[in-house]
C-alpha cells in the first residue's frame, strides 16, 4: 500500500479503516467521515496512491488471492472477499490476477506458459507467454537462474520450453521482445498481473516516449498521486515485464539512473539507445 504522507488526516484514515471492514460507495464513505465526496475522492487519492474505489477493489482482490491461496473453493472465496456475484469478480477487478482464479489459486495450475531464451542487445532474455500475451520478460546471464524465477512465479502452471524460432506462436514475440531491447519498433500484447495501483504505474510507464524520462516524483504526480513517489518506486521495482513495461524510463529526481530490476548498466544502456534514436529521428513540421 502506498506510504503515507507525514501530515495523514485522520478522517483519511477512518475512511481507510472503514473501508477495510464494509463495502461503502464514495457518498456514503464522506458522509461518515465528514467530508464532501469530491473532497474524500481528491484527498483519499492524493495520500494512499487509489481512489476509494480503486482502494476497496484492491482490499477484495487480496482477499481473494488470501482465500484461493489458503485452499479455499473458488466459490467460497468469491463470496468471502465481497463479490456479489462471480460476474462481479472481472467488474471489480480480480480480472488483474491475468487468469482464471481457480489456476491462480493453485499457482498456474491449468496455465499454459510457452517460455524461450533469446539473444538480445542486452545479453540474455527470457520470454514467457500465455494464449493472452506476454506474462514475463527478464534479463541475466544465468539462464538456470531466469528459469527459477519464472517457475517460482507459477509453480504450478505447465510451461514449455520452446527452442529460439522454432514455434509459430512465440517465435513472433520473441523477435518482437529483440526488437525492443535493441530499441526498434514494435509492439507486442502483454498480460500484465498487479494490483490496482502496481497497474495504474506501469500503464503510465507505458505512456513515456522512449527517449524520454521521467522522475519517481513526475510519474506520481501523473497519477494525481503526488505524495505516493515511493510506492511509485516499488511498483517500478514490481514490474516483472522488462522494456516492454519500459520501468527504466523512470529516474531519480536529482537526474540519476536510479535502481533496476535487471541491473544499472542494461539500464544506461537502454536509455543511451533510446535517446540516440530519439535523436536521430526527424523531426515533424508544425
Amino acid at each position: 500500500m502506498p506510504t503515507r504522507a507525514a501530515t495523514a488526516d485522520p478522517r483519511l484514515d477512518q475512511a481507510r479503516r472503514l473501508l477495510d471492514d464494509h463495502d461503502l460507495g464514495l457518498e456514503a464513505l464522506g458522509a461518515a467521515v465528514g467530508l464532501s465526496a469530491t473532497h474524500l475522492q481528491r484527498r483519499f487519492r492524493d495520500q494512499f496512491g487509489l481512489t476509494p474505489a480503486e482502494y476497496l477493489a484492491q482490499r477484495r482482490l487480496a482477499a481473494l488471492k488470501r482465500g484461493l491461496r489458503g485452499g479455499r473453493s473458488v466459490t467460497h472465496a468469491l463470496y468471502d472477499a465481497g463479490y456479489g456475484s462471480p460476474s462481479r469478480v472481472y467488474q471489480d477487478g480480480a480480472a488483474r490476477l491475468g487468469m482464471p482464479p481457480l489456476a491462480y489459486g493453485r499457482g498456474g495450475a491449468g496455465l499454459d506458459i510457452r517460455w524461450s531464451l533469446v539473444d538480445t542487445a542486452l545479453g540474455q532474455a527470457l520470454v514467457a507467454a500465455t494464449e493472452r500475451g506476454i506474462c514475463a520478460v527478464a534479463l541475466g546471464d544465468d539462464p538456470q537462474a531466469l528459469e527459477r524465477e519464472l517457475r517460482d512465479e507459477f509453480p504450478n502452471a505447465t510451461l514449455h520450453w520452446v527452442e529460439q524460432g522454432r514455434e509459430g506462436f512465440l517465435a513472433p514475440r520473441l523477435r518482437a521482445v529483440a526488437d525492443a531491447l535493441a530499441s526498434r519498433s514494435g509492439t507486442v500484447p502483454v498480460e500484465l498481473v498487479g494490483t490496482a495501483f502496481q497497474l495504474r504505474v506501469w500503464q503510465a510507464l507505458m505512456r513515456i516516449p522512449p527517449g524520454e524520462t521521467r522522475s519517481y516524483a513526475e510519474l506520481a504526480a501523473s497519477l494525481d498521486a503526488p505524495r505516493a513517489a515511493r510506492a511509485v518506486a516499488r511498483a517500478c521495482a514490481s514490474n516483472r515485464v522488462a522494456v516492454l513495461v519500459p520501468c527504466h524510463r523512470v529516474i531519480r529526481g536529482d537526474g540519476t539512473p536510479g535502481g533496476y530490476r535487471w541491473g544499472l548498466p542494461r539500464k544506461q544502456a537502454l536509455l543511451a539507445s533510446e535517446s540516440l534514436l530519439s535523436k536521430a529521428q526527424p523531426k515533424s513540421r508544425a
